[in-house]
């Protein structure tokens, strides 16, 4: 039996009348570029978050820069990112010009540690950017409470956490502003790239608007320098079918996971732990192991298929050299980088195939030495 990582084909195939007939929808309708069903989709996706506004835009990166750009955020302000991250994250930042201050995460959950955050504010800090990594949320509170203080903006990255709960409310709501991916691997993918700005604040969510669009807000008058980053009309009609079903194959994803914490619960291994008041999507249900690149390929020669999230943290990347951050510097996100492995997970993962995982990870984990 082989166990994909996550299995895109099935999630087509059960939606196939619906997402056929959104295709035919918009080619029928001859309006490619922000036509209706981008608009129907903006307002279902604040519904959705508990927001007034949402603005698509082409991808999560766009997205996250988007917002700081708009806040007004730039070169000689600093933004607050979690070490432990997708290099998206800092890439937003350096793309608005200003530059990210890492913060190292709690062990536990892997997300920015709110005990940590104070000690690296300083009085060029605009915002904060939590991560909820994995699709657990950051713990919000104290980070609000953080940023209150200082009159820091608090931005979420929301790009793996579509519908996951922090106390009553959902990812996408927490913070000032946030930002979302649609890539196609995402718990409310598109069939292609795209992303998109939430928040309650109808001025930045204007400003998003016109930079998103060329700086315009009326066709051929350009009021400030802007970017061509817009959601795709088509990829619009695609979430729109998706996002109907998006809490239900949350659940399924819960489930999976939940078998995972059940099965794997005496290996020798770390599982991931969630805060109190959080209901995590589980994007990617992540473990610590040693020795992973054999356990990897222990799985893969069983049919397996394991990722990484992710190898190389944003500062030990080529792209951040020249911050000259010593190794060592972030010695948690360091050691992660070596330990985390992201186990097969989706909602059309069968139990059979969960149990498949976990027999041959725990016999991985039983050998003092998995043959490489």
């Amino acid at each position: 039996m082989t166990v994909p990582f996550l299995d895109l084909a099935s999630a087509y195939r059960e939606l196939a009348p619906e997402l056929d007939a959104a295709y035919r929808r918009v080619m029928d309708s001859a309006r490619y570029i922000l036509g209706g069903e981008v608009s129907r989709f903006e307002t279902e996706f604040a519904a959705f978050c508990g927001v007034a506004h949402c603005v698509g835009v082409g991808n999560g990166l766009d997205a996250l820069h988007l917002i700081l750009r708009a806040y007004g955020i730039g070169a000689g302000d600093e933004v607050i990112v979690p070490s432990n991250t997708f290099v998206a994250t800092w890439l937003a930042v350096t793309h608005s010009g200003a530059t990210p201050v890492p913060v190292e995460p709690d062990p536990a959950t892997y997300n920015i540690d709110p005990g940590r955050i104070e000690a690296a504010v300083t009085p060029r800090t605009k915002a904060i950017v939590p991560v909820h990594l994995y699709g657990q949320p950051a713990d919000m509170d104290p980070i609000l409470a953080i940023a209150e203080a200082h009159g820091l903006k608090v931005v979420e990255d929301a790009a793996q956490a579509h519908g996951a709960y922090y106390g009553d409310r959902l990812a996408g709501g927490l913070g000032h502003a946030a930002a979302f991916s649609f890539y196609p691997g995402k718990n409310l993918g598109a069939l292609g790239d795209g992303g998109c700005v939430v928040t309650d604040d109808a001025v930045l969510a204007a400003r998003v608007r016109e930079l998103s669009n060329y700086g315009s807000t009326r066709k051929y008058h350009h009021e400030t320098v802007g970017f061509n980053t817009r959601l795709d009309e088509l990829q619009a009609a695609f979430l729109r079918v998706k996002l109907a079903r998006c809490h239900e194959w949350n659940d399924r994803r819960r489930a999976i996971a939940g078998r995972y914490r059940v099965l794997l619960a005496e290996a020798d291994l770390v599982l991931p732990e969630v805060i109190d008041r959080a209901v995590p999507v589980w994007h990617l249900f992540v473990v610590r192991v040693r020795q992973r690149e054999r356990v990897e390929r222990f799985l893969a020669d069983r049919g397996i298929t394991t990722l990484t999230h992710y190898p190389v943290p944003p500062s030990r990347s080529g792209a951040y050299a020249a911050m000259g951050i010593a190794a060592g510097t972030l010695p948690i996100a360091e050691s992660l980088s070596h330990e985390v492995l992201s186990l097969p997970i989706g909602p059309h993962l069968p139990i059979d195939g969960v149990e498949r995982v976990c027999e041959a990870l725990l016999e991985a984990l039983a050998r003092d030495h998995v043959p490489g």
